[in-house]
């Protein structure tokens, strides 16, 4: 029933408003009261923007309806702006109906909020909440070195050997617990593939500086957009969105206002800085110097000191889907710990899930059939993993240090999937910045340096984000095709085993001085640190469809192949040069025996690899056999099949009792 207070003013409304009639009743009879708030709200009004209020209204209401609803308190715009052949998709998942409520001079957030819950034309409200980025901010600055003449690794960029987090030797300069092999096993993989540019990887964060000297090449270009001519020239709702867009800010990429860190250069550059150009840093697709990197599609959606709101992420996710990328790489989230299940994270944030979800579903290369979004863990520290992350579908990273060790900072147990290099300060010797990982940076904001140290698990992510972008450009090269489920899985079980140095304690010292050293029982990690840590060569081996075994470093062994030549390879023969003593010669290339400094020739005897290694990496070696006899069937005598295998091994100082795939998933 209608009052006639309510059927006057209705009679004063313009004919667009009469349209969608019951966003004028004074109150929607199924709204019901739980928790202590209206129903229709989502999430509680803590840490949030307190300029806006989120709302997904009914299918027909459109936005002069829903203002007219809300009488005056506040002006509605579309969230998300409508993209040409996208409509349909986008509809299908309710993004088409959300908008943002500016509230009005006057107003607040949580009368605007109330208002709208009421109103029928009204489905959901949700409370504008703020992330933050999973690093400290602290950035500090490094002077590359110069360039001089390669030293035999495989790039000739200068300071790639100041990147621990790709080759770790052990090197005590970097910390006095520096520990050889706790990287992510790149160094051999580039052997493989070094990227592909027709892999994209959105940074969704602070502005990518898209003019850095060691990313400028590797940066996404929208070949839709005339540059600078205030115009959106493809009529995807942005203008000059050429390397990406600040929808922070609405406006041009930006990195040098105040509150800037350079965090978003800093991911961009692990992920994809220039390789082999003779200029500072490596990134981990970043090509061969040949423009065969993968590409940075700049997603910015923290600006200075303005922090990234729940609309905002939600467009920048949405924008990466729809032009192109493959990887969301987002190192940032909600505090760890507030709510502890994926249906009430669903519940809380439904535009922010719905944008992921789309992204997910869209496919943007010729391997997966969608996308990968890949989070930080966070570092508060706690047993838990933070939101987004650690919803089950989204691959979460957690951190070590350079001593393989988790990082005094890293959120870790339930939601953590998997572990990477986040870089450590302050570890012995104090004074020491090397123990971070080593990135590009912006020379605006960061003492006149375009590169420098950063920590967190912000720095962790973009190593898995990393190492999924190369998989795929390998992928890619090898002609596989994978579901995001199936890709999504091999990325988290491309792990080394961790859990054997979770023992005893270790010492840091936040204050960054002896006297104000800490513990860190180790116990508290154990089974709580996903599958392990990332693993470059595992995750291209899983791709070529290659098993792995795991060597320890340092130590002649015998390694079981049952899983190559199946558990009678006991019995069968195997082919090759005959050596002194009984066994057979197998097949390793020059890289290969370099990479694991074999010390002794390998040889196949009782069925066994026998190996020697004395460094940490990787190799690939062939091994031939007889199945069905001890010659091989020829024109003159019946015999058997050759039978050829490669197997892939990987040396580290530890190893699992299952082939390296330690932890729990």
């Amino acid at each position: 029933m209608i009052n006639r207070k309510t059927f006057l003013r209705m009679m004063m409304l313009p004919l667009t408003a009469m349209a969608a009639l019951s966003c004028t009743a004074e109150l929607d009879p199924s709204v019901e009261m739980e928790n202590g708030r209206l129903a229709k709200i989502t999430n509680t009004p803590e840490n949030v923007c307190q300029e806006s209020v989120l709302i997904q209204v009914t299918a027909g209401t459109d936005a002069a309806s829903l203002e007219s609803g809300l009488a005056g308190m506040a002006a509605v715009e579309r969230v998300f702006p409508d993209v040409p052949g996208k409509e349909e998709k986008a509809a299908s998942f309710g993004l088409d109906r959300w908008y943002k409520a500016i509230v009005a001079e006057g107003h607040k957030i949580e009368s605007v909020a109330k208002s709208a819950a009421m109103l029928e034309c009204v489905s959901k409200v949700e409370y504008n909440t703020l992330a933050v980025k999973a690093s400290d901010g602290r950035h500090y600055p490094y002077t590359p070195a110069p360039v001089t003449k390669a030293d035999g690794r495989i790039f000739n960029d200068p300071s790639l050997s100041d990147q621990w987090h790709y080759i770790n030797t052990g090197d005590k300069s970097i910390a006095a617990s520096a520990y050889a092999g706790a990287d992510i096993n790149v160094k051999d993989v580039w052997n493989l593939v070094t990227g592909d540019p027709s892999i994209i990887v959105a940074v969704v964060d602070e502005g990518v500086k898209h003019t850095h000297p060691d990313l400028a090449a590797n940066m996404w270009v929208n070949t839709g957009e005339i540059p600078g001519n205030g115009i959106d020239d493809d009529k995807n709702g942005y203008v000059d969105d050429v390397h990406g867009y600040n929808f922070r800010s609405q406006g041009p990429i930006s990195w040098t206002g105040e509150g800037d860190s350079g965090h978003g250069t800093h991911i961009a550059g692990t992920i994809a800085a220039v390789n082999n150009n003779r200029t500072g840093v490596v990134g981990i697709a970043g090509g061969s110097g040949n423009n065969d990197g993968v590409k940075i599609m700049g997603c910015q959606i923290h600006d200075g000191m303005n922090a990234a709101s729940g609309d905002v992420t939600a467009k920048a996710i949405r924008y990466a889907a729809d032009m192109g990328a493959s990887i969301i790489q987002c190192s940032w989230g909600y505090p760890a710990g507030y709510y502890k299940d994926d249906k009430t994270y669903k519940e809380l944030y439904p535009l922010e899930f719905a944008a992921i979800e789309y992204f997910e579903s869209t496919k943007n290369n010729s391997v997966l059939n969608g996308g990968i979004a890949i989070f930080a863990s966070g570092n508060d520290g706690l047993a838990y993993a933070s939101y987004p992350g650690a919803y089950k579908d989204y691959i979460c990273v957690s951190a070590f240090g350079p001593d393989y060790l988790p990082a005094y900072y890293t959120n870790y147990g339930p939601g953590c999937n998997i572990i990477a290099p986040g870089g450590e300060a302050y570890l012995p010797p104090w004074d020491s910045m090397k123990g971070l990982v080593l990135s590009t940076l912006c020379s605006e904001t960061n003492d006149g340096e375009d590169y420098g140290y950063m920590q967190g698990t912000s720095m962790a992510c973009p190593h898995v984000s990393g190492i999924a972008a190369l998989g795929l450009a390998y992928a890619k090269k090898l002609g596989k095709k994978f579901t995001v489920k199936e890709f999504k899985d091999m990325i988290v079980t491309s792990a080394n085993e961790f859990e054997s140095r979770l023992d005893g304690k270790k010492t840091y010292d936040p204050s960054g001085a002896a006297d104000g050293a800490k513990t860190l029982d180790l116990g508290k990690y154990r089974n709580m640190m996903g599958s392990g840590s990332i693993d470059a060569w595992t995750l291209m081996m899983k791709i070529e469809g290659v098993p792995c075994i795991s060597a320890i470093t340092g130590k002649n062994q015998w390694l079981d192949v049952s899983d190559f030549f199946g558990t009678s390879s006991v019995n069968l023969t195997f082919i090759g040069e005959e050596l002194d003593n009984g066994g057979i010669k197998v097949e390793v290339n020059a890289k290969g025996r370099e990479s694991l400094g074999l010390a002794e020739e390998p040889y196949m005897k009782n069925g066994r690899l026998y190996v020697h290694p004395t460094k940490a990496g990787s190799a690939k070696f062939t091994v031939r056999a007889i199945a069905g006899g001890s010659e091989i069937g020829s024109d003159a005598a019946i015999g058997g099949m050759e039978v050829t295998q490669e197997i892939s091994v990987i040396a580290r100082s530890v190893k699992s009792e299952n082939n390296g795939l330690g932890g729990w998933l």
